[in-house]
Parts: structure tokens; sequence; C-alpha cells
């Protein structure tokens, strides 16, 4: 049957930034895990938000992690620096939770904070 684990977060950008993400989604285009993505049905105010949501086997987990590191490493696209930040938890069955932090231009991977537990239930 497999182990799965789920998957779930956002990334904050603004419009040029938005643009690369959805090419680096497009070329790691599975068929399958990459429809988990998705954006708001019209755009408000200034922030772009890109969500994702699945429950994925194990196996895929890298492939994700790969595409989400590749989206991280995004330069900021004007003056102010600002480069795409979000988070992600991700639910093990066997190993419980890992928070995903997106910032500075990377992954940064720690244990997922018991305050963010009830999402396992």
């Amino acid at each position: 049957m497999g182990i799965y684990v789920s998957v779930r977060g956002w990334l904050e950008c603004d419009e040029r930034q938005l643009a690369a993400v959805q090419t680096i989604i497009a070329a790691y285009d599975d068929g399958h895990y990459s429809h988990g993505w998705g954006t708001p049905r019209q755009h408000l105010n200034w922030t772009h938000y890109v969500f994702f949501g699945a429950d994925m086997r194990e196996s895929a987990l890298e492939w994700f992690l790969e595409q989400v590191r590749e989206i991280a490493a995004v330069p900021a696209s004007d003056a102010d620096g600002d480069r795409i930040t979000g988070v992600f938890f991700a639910s093990h069955e066997s190993t419980g939770m890992s928070e995903w932090q997106i910032r500075g231009g990377q992954v940064a991977i720690a244990p997922g904070d018991v305050r963010y537990r009830y999402l396992d239930a």
C-alpha cells in the first residue's frame, strides 16, 4: 500500500516571481501530484499566493521538495529585495510532522511544532 505524506502550505511572492513560480511548477508537471498546486481565482491587492495540498506517496516527496527548493531560489525581482517566502507542513505516516520554511532563498526543514499536531488528527 505504501507510506503517505500529507503536504500542505503556501508561498508568498510578487507578480514577477509568480511567473517564475508558475514556470517551475509547469516544468515539474507529473500529471498527478502537480494538480495539488493552486492560486486564488482572482488576485487581491499586492501579494500573490500559491497554495499546495496533497496526500502523496513518500517516494514523491523528494520530487516535490526539489521543486520547492527551486522556487525558493527565485531571486528578488525589484529593489526592495523581497524573496519568496512561505511555509509547508509535511505529515509523514511514520516519522510525524515537519515544517518547511521558505525564506532567504532556502528551504529550512525542522520538526513540526507541537502547536500544529492537531493537523495530524
